[in-house]
């Protein structure tokens, strides 16, 4: 039997948790509040009957000041009454958008890392953050004022047909062809056009961050805004929705929605007018008057109940297209997770006919890929850009699995391993590497988070770091980023082998760890290298081949598939693509400027 969808609402509350009961409670709060909101027009239309009754002698009427009262208590208790309805309302609102972010973050956790390069910072956070912010609007004001509304139509609708239906009809009138009116720009495909509008707005939120984190280029170079292009597309094309949606779509609805509410007393005067002969013939004209000041009073709130009404669709339907990017979030894959981990034997790392594609890719990143690295053995992966070098590297630490066979660490696949142990295996150090913007102490300990101050002093001595810390205001407890302390890319690859020394794995991987490393601090990087890798599995990637040169092994990948493998002088021997590569190097290292 195939399982019914669940609503967006019920998601939404299924994150609630045991706040759950709150919005309940903040929702028949709400609906009692609106009847309380209703009965003072009931008391001034006893006032205004009471005075008709006794015209001219308005003396006589003795129940004024007590029907006055009543009005203004049963508004002070709608007042109190619509406040602990939200307050009940947005501490669950609260609590479910905190949920959402969690498990969102729970989630992400779990997911491959090499998931976080093909999505952007700017893109996740606009999907976690700003759509869960659409989400608390909608449970803390918009559902509390539906049902309120609602309650308040159906006491409306009864009130209405209690005295005349004939003018309570016409009353009713000016609702029903707002209902349509909202309907019109809210239902339908025009709820499709909302969610593009969303997306567009999603992509340019996207485009404005990669844009922000470029304007250093933009300046050096003398671009104009112009020359990102990504982000001026995404500008025009979100403006583009936004005006189709608001001027194609809504203004008739708008003007039409505005027109009946705003002028709903206008429907009831022509109504009245048909029957006041009738009334004044019958002798029946005061109660006459008295309904129809019933009415004139009950008008003005039909305004007011309407638009909340339409706002809080609108707040309904933000929050559907807002539920869908957070779903987006939910359903990215996640690492599988065995019911019988098995920890690695040793450090040796194998691949086995691994094949992998990205998503979305036409063509392999890797093609049966082979090769095997030895406990305490250093293997070198070169070859041409867009080879596979990095993706091959990025398999070991399971940034992603492979599409088919295996790579296996100690002798276990790592699919097999559990994900701490493998992490624990493997330490990675990026040709870019990021710092956080707190204390260099802070910063190394990331890689292990119970090590004493005094082994994060070894760790940065081993990785050439003492004249870094000398110039620091304080030393390792500087947060960088502040007052001026910034580190320079080569400073920053230093505090990156750090981490990885104090994190003592016994595989490493090197990405390009000296590529934008100027003479002075590669040569201190290759000392932090001797410290880092002694007795541990090495796996480098390199287009510096004279970094590669003492490797115990060579392994040369192009288009994805292993060309070579061998030590230096066998391959170059072998005169293949290697022998052209180390050749075109030493051509580049031997290119001088020279004078005319």
């Amino acid at each position: 039997m195939k399982e019914k969808k669940k609503s967006d609402l019920a998601v939404l509350l299924d994150y609630a948790g045991n706040y759950k009961g709150l919005t309940f409670l903040g929702l028949t709060l709400s609906a009692v509040a609106m009847i309380l909101g209703m009965l003072p027009y009931i008391c001034i239309w006893l006032v205004i009957r009471d005075l008709i009754a006794v015209a001219p002698n308005w003396t006589d009427a003795a129940g004024i000041a007590r029907y006055g009262w009543m009005a203004f208590i049963f508004a002070v208790l709608g007042i109190v009454v619509y406040f602990a309805a939200l307050m009940c309302t947005h501490l669950a609102a609260f609590r479910t958008a905190s949920n959402i972010r969690k498990k969102g973050m729970e989630h992400l956790m779990k997911t491959p890392l090499g998931f976080f390069d093909s999505n952007a910072s700017g893109f996740l956070r606009n999907r976690l953050d700003g759509a869960t912010a659409d989400t608390e609007t909608l449970l803390a004001h918009n559902l509390a004022d539906i049902v309120g509304t609602v309650a308040m139509f159906i006491g409306m609708l009864v009130l209405m047909f209690v005295f005349d239906w004939r003018m309570g009809a016409a009353c009713i009138l000016a609702a029903v062809v707002s209902i349509f009116a909202m309907f019109s720009m809210m239902g339908g495909k025009n709820a499709k056009l909302m969610a593009e509008y969303q997306t567009a707005q999603d992509i340019m939120s996207k485009a404005g961050t990669e844009y922000v984190r470029g304007i250093p280029v933009v300046k050096v170079f003398q671009q104009t805004v112009y020359s990102f292009k990504a982000f001026k597309d995404a500008i025009e094309d979100y403006s583009k929705k936004a005006e189709k949606y608001t001027d194609g779509v809504c203004r008739l609805p708008q003007a039409v929605n505005l027109t009946f509410t705003e002028g709903a007393f206008v429907f009831l005067v022509p109504v009245a007018l048909f029957l006041a002969p009738g009334a004044y013939s019958s002798g029946s004209a005061a109660s006459f008057i008295t309904d129809f000041a019933f009415y004139a009073v009950f008008s003005a709130i039909i305004s007011t109940a309407l638009a909340k009404i339409m706002f809080a669709a609108s707040g309904m339907m933000l929050a559907s297209t807002a539920l869908s990017r957070i779903n987006e979030v939910m359903s990215a894959p996640i690492l599988s997770v065995t019911d019988n981990p098995k920890s690695p034997k040793d450090n040796s790392v194998v691949f086995k006919d691994v094949s992998f594609t990205y998503d979305g890719a036409d063509v392999p990143a890797l093609d049966h890929v082979s090769f095997s690295v030895t406990p305490g053995q250093t293997i070198a992966l070169v070859g041409p850009s867009g080879g596979g070098k990095t993706t091959a590297a990025s398999l070991i630490p399971r940034f992603w699995d492979v599409s088919s066979g295996s790579v296996e660490v100690g002798g276990v696949d790592v699919r097999h391993t559990d994900s701490h142990v493998l992490m624990d295996q493997v330490a990675f150090v990026f040709q870019n590497n990021r710092l956080f913007k707190t204390s260099i102490l802070e910063n190394v300990k990331a890689a292990r988070p119970k090590a004493s101050r005094d082994e994060v002093i070894a760790a940065l001595h081993a990785a050439q770091c003492d004249d870094i810390i000398k110039k620091l205001p304080n030393g390792i407890d500087t947060v960088i980023g502040t007052e001026g302390t910034y580190l320079s890319g080569g400073e920053q690859q230093r505090v990156a082998l750090a981490r990885a020394i104090l994190k003592n794995a016994p595989i490493v991987v090197l990405d390009e760890a000296t590529a934008f490393a100027d003479p002075e601090n590669e040569a201190l990087i290759q000392k932090a290298f001797a410290t880092l890798t002694q007795d541990r599995t090495v796996i480098m990637i390199a287009h510096r081949l004279s970094t590669v040169v003492g490797a115990d092994k060579i392994i040369v990948l192009s288009e994805g598939r292993v060309v070579e493998q061998g030590k230096h002088e066998e391959l170059v021997r072998a005169d293949g693509l290697y022998a052209r590569m180390w050749k075109e190097y030493n051509q580049a290292v031997e290119w001088r400027i020279k004078t005319a």
